[in-house]
């Protein structure tokens, strides 16, 4: 019988075997491991695999969390008791070129199927950060690259497949399942079901990626993100502004604390490219940058690298964020303070000019606002746990009177609640989830479950 095979299973994990901690730690891209234990951890190789998970989970009354393999800083996934369904290992690809399709599995690295569309003149709004796979980015929304100007990578979702809360199969798009294909496309952690593929549109490539790269001394916050703010809604829409606050900026040898301008564009020249960064060059201070380079092309594999220096793996992370359209007389003092009391580097401060988009009102990722502006805590030695743990949370706290909301890419919901969808949104979802897992098997977002 189905229960049979997955108790028997070498790919099934019971806590206190052999195997089972390896396991659990592996869920866990974070060296911040928490301490939740699930009773059964199953590392499922293909969709068989995840039907029978879930119907065992259901004849022995478990709650299910699952995990595509990316970082999850909170680890929302991991939860004690019930069962841990590990999915990573679902990382099938196959690209239709001609038909500017793709068939990926929710493991699939989200910075491998970018680089490998990048060879083939291909593209998509895929993460930031190497490592992050594409079920938990897809599933949260996905803010990529080029995302200001073709959208939220959960807009390129075409169709999924599923496997509900009882075991059945299905697909799900805007004609089949279309409630479901609603709810998959931005309850990020909270969906309640199990991927186990996407058909994604591709794109063409845009034919120039580059940069700027201007550095500031931190002395001149104030002028620097008051003009950040004003000119956030006239940048243009091939730019994605970045302004990142650090200690140190190893990737430009910098071993003092900085603000940096660096923000990736792209275009079909480069003189497109440079006319678009253009507006970055006019901050009031831009004389007394310690670094000044208007335009310099660059590629997608330089620009993972340069990302990473900020996010090194073994360390330990503790995420916040929030959307908002405060002014920057409002959002200064709260700056200030974030970067006064901002622990060295990895950790870093970023302040992003977000296209908010009226497309996306109806969507479940419909809040968002017109700047975003999250919080990295990171540092490598457990000692430093006490020191470091509530300086994300705390100074998010203190701001949060100017949020309209959180993305879920970056959520601490379990340390610091927050809103992270529209109300007539969330009245929406919970009408499907009751359609859907009316036992409620799946488990919701960390610090609202039962709500």
């Amino acid at each position: 019988m189905v229960l049979t095979s997955v108790e028997k299973s070498e790919k099934t994990y019971r806590r206190g075997e052999p195997g089972y901690e390896e396991a659990r730690r592996a869920t866990v891209w974070n060296g911040l491991l928490p301490d939740r234990f699930p009773d059964v951890i199953v590392q499922a190789h293909d969709t068989d695999d995840v039907v029978a998970a879930l119907r065992y989970a259901r004849a022995n009354g478990h709650k299910v969390g699952v995990r595509s393999g990316g970082h999850s800083w909170a680890a929302s996934h991991l939860r004690d008791g019930g069962l841990l369904l590990d999915v990573s290992r679902l990382d099938h690809c196959t690209v239709d070129t001609a038909g500017m399709t793709a068939d990926v599995g929710p493991g699939k690295s989200a910075s491998d199927f970018a680089t490998e569309l990048d060879s083939q003149g291909l593209f998509f709004p895929s993460g930031h950060c190497e490592g992050i796979r594409l079920g938990g980015f897809l599933l949260q929304g996905g803010y990529g690259w080029n995302s200001p100007a073709i959208g939220l990578a959960c807009e390129s979702v075409l169709g999924l497949e599923v496997v509900t809360a009882d075991g059945e199969r299905i697909y799900c798009d805007p004609e089949n399942h279309p409630d479901m294909y609603w709810a998959a496309r931005g309850a990020g952690p909270g969906f309640f079901g199990v991927v186990t593929g996407f058909k994604l549109r591709i794109h063409r490539r845009p034919a120039v990626v580059g940069t700027c790269l201007y550095m500031y001394p931190i002395e001149l916050v104030d002028e620097v993100y008051t003009w950040g703010r004003e000119i956030s809604s006239e940048v243009d829409k091939r730019v994605e502004l970045q302004i990142l606050a650090t200690q140190a900026n190893p990737a430009a040898a910098i071993d003092h604390p900085t603000i940096t301008i660096a923000s990736p564009v792209f275009a079909e020249s480069e003189e497109e490219a440079a006319k678009a960064l253009a507006l970055l060059g006019t901050c009031p201070v831009a004389d007394k940058s310690m670094i000044s380079v208007p335009y310099m092309p660059t590629t997608l594999a330089n620009w993972y690298t340069a990302v990473m220096t900020n996010y090194p793996k073994g360390h330990r992370y503790i995420v916040d964020n929030m959307f908002t359209s405060a002014s920057a007389a409002e959002l200064l003092p709260g700056i200030r303070k974030i970067i006064e009391t901002m622990p060295p580097h990895p950790s870093h401060f970023i302040f992003t000019g977000w296209n908010a988009s009226p497309d996306r009102v109806d969507k479940v990722y419909g809040l968002e606002d017109e700047i975003y502006m999250a919080l990295y805590t990171v540092w490598q030695n457990p000692s430093d746990d006490e020191r470091y743990r509530d300086w994300s949370a705390s100074n998010m706290a203190a701001m949060s009177h100017l949020a309209t909301g959180i993305a879920l890419a970056d959520e601490n919901l379990g340390r610091r609640p927050a809103r992270f969808i529209t109300e007539p949104n969330m009245a929406r979802l919970d009408e499907v989830r009751s359609a859907y897992d009316p036992e409620g098997r799946f488990h919701s977002w960390m610090g609202y479950e039962g709500k």
